[in-house]
């Protein structure tokens, strides 16, 4: 296996739905190109920002399929295949190596509540039936248990497609943690667009950004710059996409990123599906607000 790192800027991809709530293809298949063009360096289909809770298999497979068809090998896509049955992530992990990805993204078990052990071989289970990049997920604000530093270094030494992790527990200090036990033999992504700047200081390698699925040159911007050891001028481009990283938050999310791609004209509609549901009348206006501070022309200030 050639060992393939992920790094810059990864779109987590919202999915787009019709009215009915069915899949809207053409949207999706737009919305590819409308990344690519942006100049973005990856694309996340079927992560939490795609509402994979939500779709059935069939619907998930379809999804990454449109993804990596219209794409055409022109950047990596990498699917999200998490669960939190071991089972069920490893039959969506074969479909998405079928389907032509990359690489895929898997969660912690959520709800279950694992052990570390219990963690490692969950992931191990995985590892051992593809052998395409996987990428760690950690995000203990909505799985309730994290992945230890010790469960990392046991992955790692046994799997060489464990490499990556993206790191959403919002502490600066992980990317200090995982680079001081592993150096360049793990690749920490941002998982949070207000954090991104500080995770690349401290030696993160990139973002899975949610922001980027309306601003992908922007983002990009921000993390080429900052890697590039210029962190005045990425500060500059983080203090002007600051109100939308943190209004992108104020609903769950992909509530808000969906009245964002609505408002562009890059979705169709903003619809999403229950449990979540549409943003409140005063978040709605804020949420439009920042984006006409970033994106003047949108005159976001008018509800539509």
């Amino acid at each position: 296996m050639t060992e393939t790192r992920f790094t810059g800027s990864i779109t987590a991809m919202a999915t787009p739905f019709n009215d009915d709530g069915t899949l809207a293809v053409g949207d999706l298949q737009k919305f590819v190109e409308q990344q690519i063009s942006g100049g973005i360096q990856g694309l996340l289909p079927m992560g939490t920002t795609g509402e994979s809770p939500t779709l059935n298999h069939e619907e998930h497979g379809e999804v990454v399929e449109i993804v990596v068809e219209t794409a055409k090998g022109r950047l990596p896509v990498i699917a999200g295949s998490g669960s939190n049955s071991t089972r069920e992530a490893i039959s969506l992990t074969k479909h998405a190596d079928a389907a032509g990805a990359d690489g895929t993204l898997h969660v912690t078990g959520y709800y279950n509540k694992p052990t570390q052990e219990g963690i490692f071989q969950h992931f191990s289970a995985i590892a051992q039936e593809t052998d395409k990049p996987i990428i760690l997920y950690s995000i203990p604000g909505r799985c309730i248990v994290d992945i230890s530093i010790a469960t990392v270094e046991r992955l790692l030494s046994k799997h060489p497609n464990i490499r990556h992790i993206k790191e959403s527990g919002g502490e600066v200090s992980r990317v200090d943690e995982l680079k001081s036990a592993l150096g360049d033999d793990i690749t920490v992504l941002s998982g949070d667009d207000g954090l991104t700047l500080s995770f690349i200081a401290s030696g993160a390698d990139g973002v899975i950004s949610v922001a980027s699925n309306i601003l992908p040159t922007e983002v990009t911007k921000l993390v080429t710059t900052a890697l590039s050891g210029d962190l005045k001028r990425a500060s500059e481009v983080h203090r002007k996409l600051y109100p939308l990283f943190r209004d992108l938050f104020i609903e769950p999310s992909p509530v808000p990123v969906k009245i964002c791609l609505k408002k562009l004209g890059i979705f169709s509609t903003d619809r999403v599906r229950l449990p979540l549901c549409n943003a409140s009348p005063e978040n709605r206006q804020s949420i439009l607000e920042s984006l006409s501070t970033v994106i003047p022309s949108t005159n976001a200030k008018q509800i539509d």
